[in-house]
């Protein structure tokens, strides 16, 4: 007579018990509520994460346009190079383009979820 293992035995089980569960419509049902809501959250999470990081992008190009504001002085008056400015002004408007392009986005899957 051979010997089955404990780990056979319960990979047998489950086997059956998910063919058991396939049949139920309780099972079906639960898991189809489950897999819905797991989408609609997921959905909701990823909008959010889009307008927190725009939001912290745009907060990030005020900074970055203050301190043009304050390189700019300084090149009007002679203590700082051209360069300083314009390093400042590519930083202002590169972090301004990814915190309004994230809220485009967010727009844009909010009008695609709706057809």
């Amino acid at each position: 007579m051979s010997k089955v293992s404990n780990l056979r035995k319960l990979g047998v089980v489950a086997r059956v018990a998910k063919q058991q569960a396939k049949r139920s419509r309780m099972v079906r049902a639960t898991t189809s509520a489950v897999a819905t809501t797991a989408r609609a959250f997921g959905r909701v999470l990823h909008q959010l994460w889009l307008e927190v990081t725009g939001l912290i992008f745009l907060i990030m190009a005020l900074s970055f346009g203050a301190a043009t504001v304050k390189e700019y002085g300084k090149y009007h008056a002679g203590q700082a190079g051209l360069g300083r400015v314009a390093v400042a002004i590519c930083f202002t408007v590169t972090f301004a383009w990814f915190g309004v392009s994230s809220f485009w986005r967010v727009r844009r899957k909010g009008r695609s979820s709706v057809r």
